[in-house]
């Protein structure tokens, strides 16, 4: 794009279009939205070679300029990952439609029925970085909610998100449905996103996906609604009543299955009565992977090969191979440990005690809390929302991971026949 272009009098343009876009996306029927997902999986499917070529090229920049292993491998598109977003959108395709629901209908006294009817939000703009995946997770959300985006990917991504954002167009275009429905910004100028979230007129919400910068920023300077998390320092709880091998896989999954998650384990918790059967087993399983271990006093007296855990350990999220282990005393300890040091992103407890996992499940404060299982199933796709645009730890309106449901909203109907209040 021409650098000498006004940024304000691009992205008012851009708010304009969107406005005018979500108009008649409120207006678009189900199965309308559901074609123009359905071709906009079978354009990226078509493309994939030049959505390769566009990604080599970021790549390639992102190497020159030197970016960590993990956002490299964010960035990273492979015939697998460009597969996954075609099925990401044929999930979403085949979800039900939430927008028209109408719930809760009753008569009151006077007469007159009220009820909900789930309506979209209007415009979202969305601020996320490195994963050109998101590209497509996004619009496909925004769009079978009945919403219009406006998209801004990270610099890094910039051939990869504008060759996704040609095919989205192509999909809505075989759709009948304006193009303006889904806008990738073509500035690379972070002044681009100033604009965007200081455009209440235009921008119902702003989601922001990327680093904690980023998100602290946003959330400070918007003048729009934000539905965000900060970080994800998520916790694993080996509890005495484990199934040692169940809690040595499911421990080794939560860490090393992918790093650069913000649903991956940061700090692995273990009762002091079962620590001498499972840490040396995932002692010598996180060695063979690489992973650095940071241990508390009692953690190193089992596993010689960890480092002293400083207090800032228990409060960080790697997003590498790196991973904090304490002891505790019991589930108290545990709860306590992930009150003061969790992100209220995703918990989880192994334990064969029903008990104790209810307690668990009720008392720890998180967007997702689970009990035997891998905390890296916190995932839109998982959860069967087909994809996410993110994930809320906010407790108001959307929290976990945010699809369809979560870019609606509800307004109250009534329905009379001549009714007057007397």
């Amino acid at each position: 794009m021409d650098a000498k272009v006004d940024i304000k009098q691009y992205m008012t343009q851009l708010g304009r279009q969107a406005r005018q876009a979500s108009r008649a996306m409120a207006r678009a029927g189900t199965s309308q939205k559901n074609t123009a997902l359905e071709a906009i999986a079978a354009a990226l499917e078509a493309g994939q070679d030049a959505l390769l070529a566009a990604n080599r090229e970021d790549m390639q920049a992102g190497r020159d300029k030197g970016l960590d292993a993990a956002l490299l491998d964010r960035l990273e598109l492979n015939a697998e990952r460009i597969a996954a977003m075609a099925e990401g959108l044929r999930q979403i395709a085949a979800l039900p439609d939430p927008v028209g629901e109408i719930s809760e209908m009753a008569y009151r006294p006077s007469g007159i029925e009220v009820g909900k009817m789930r309506v979209p939000l209007g415009v979202i703009g969305i601020i996320y970085e490195s994963r050109p995946n998101v590209t497509a997770d996004a619009a496909a959300l925004c769009l079978k909610s009945g919403n219009a985006a406006i998209l801004r990917g990270g610099s890094e991504a910039e051939h990869s998100n504008q060759a996704i954002a040609a095919c989205i167009r192509q999909g809505l275009q075989q759709a009948g449905l304006p193009d303006e429905a889904v806008q990738v910004i073509e500035m690379t100028d972070r002044a681009a996103v100033g604009e965007l979230i200081t455009m209440p007129e235009f921008v119902d919400v702003i989601v922001p996906r990327g680093g904690k910068g980023l998100i602290e920023r946003i959330t400070a300077d918007s003048r729009v609604p934000v539905i965000k998390h900060l970080h994800g320092v998520c916790h694993v709880y080996i509890d005495e009543r484990a199934d040692v091998d169940k809690a040595v896989a499911v421990a080794f999954n939560a860490k090393t299955q992918r790093y650069g998650t913000c649903n991956t384990m940061e700090t692995l918790l273990v009762h002091k009565a079962i620590a001498g059967q499972v840490l040396p087993q995932l002692g010598r399983l996180y060695q063979e992977e690489g992973v650095e271990l940071r241990g508390c006093e009692a953690t190193r007296a089992i596993l010689k090969e960890a480092i002293a855990a400083t207090e800032e350990d228990w409060d960080t999220e790697y997003l590498a191979p790196i991973l904090s282990i304490r002891i505790v005393e019991d589930l108290d300890a545990a709860i306590e440990h992930i009150h003061a040091h969790g992100s209220g992103h995703t918990e989880s407890i192994l334990s064969q005690d029903i008990g104790r996992a209810r307690r668990f499940l009720s008392e720890v404060d998180a967007s997702s809390v689970m009990v035997n299982a891998s905390t890296r199933f916190a995932d839109g796709f998982e959860y069967g929302l087909g994809a996410e645009i993110g994930i809320s730890t906010d407790k108001i309106h959307a929290r976990g991971p945010v699809g369809l449901h979560g870019l609606t909203s509800q307004k109250y109907i009534v329905i009379g026949d001549g009714h007057i209040r007397k």
